[in-house]
């Protein structure tokens, strides 16, 4: 079965008609041998210099969050003004390193586990993940 197949089907899974636009998306997201990080920015550029083609930030943004919404991405938020998404869905915590901008995985047995003394009422914890945040330590060399 081929990977067209695959993103084609993911697309319309995701209520998205399968344009070449998309499915050039698909490829960037999906065709890498690791998990991926990126902006919606990152990943215009990541198209235009690897697929040698322009697609609308407006297409980009709808079919991320498309596919965020179905669950075959997820978002990470930084702050108020900056996400990134990752193709990795599975509960996993991550490194934001302020000084690159660059997010990483960091493994679940890397970090001990955590005790959490107290729950919402009427709510069930479906997952724990923990944002590191690290920059560089320059600044208290002398």
């Amino acid at each position: 079965m081929s990977k067209n197949f695959d993103f084609i089907e993911k697309l319309r899974d995701s209520g998205l008609r399968p344009t070449r636009q998309r499915v050039k998306i698909c490829e960037v997201l999906f065709n890498q041998e690791k998990t991926f990080h990126f902006t919606i920015s990152d990943l215009v550029k990541k198209i235009s210099e690897e697929k040698k083609e322009k697609i609308s930030l407006a297409t980009v943004y709808n079919t991320v969050h498309a596919f965020k919404k179905r669950g075959y991405l997820k978002e990470i938020s930084i702050n108020s003004d900056k996400s990134y998404f990752d193709t990795n869905t599975s509960a996993h915590h991550h490194f934001y390193d302020e000084d690159t901008h660059k997010l990483i995985d960091c493994n679940n047995e890397e970090i001990d586990s955590i005790n959490i003394k107290k729950n919402i009422t009427g709510k069930k914890i479906n997952s724990i993940e923990v944002l590191i945040r690290v920059a560089s330590d320059n600044q208290y060399q002398k």
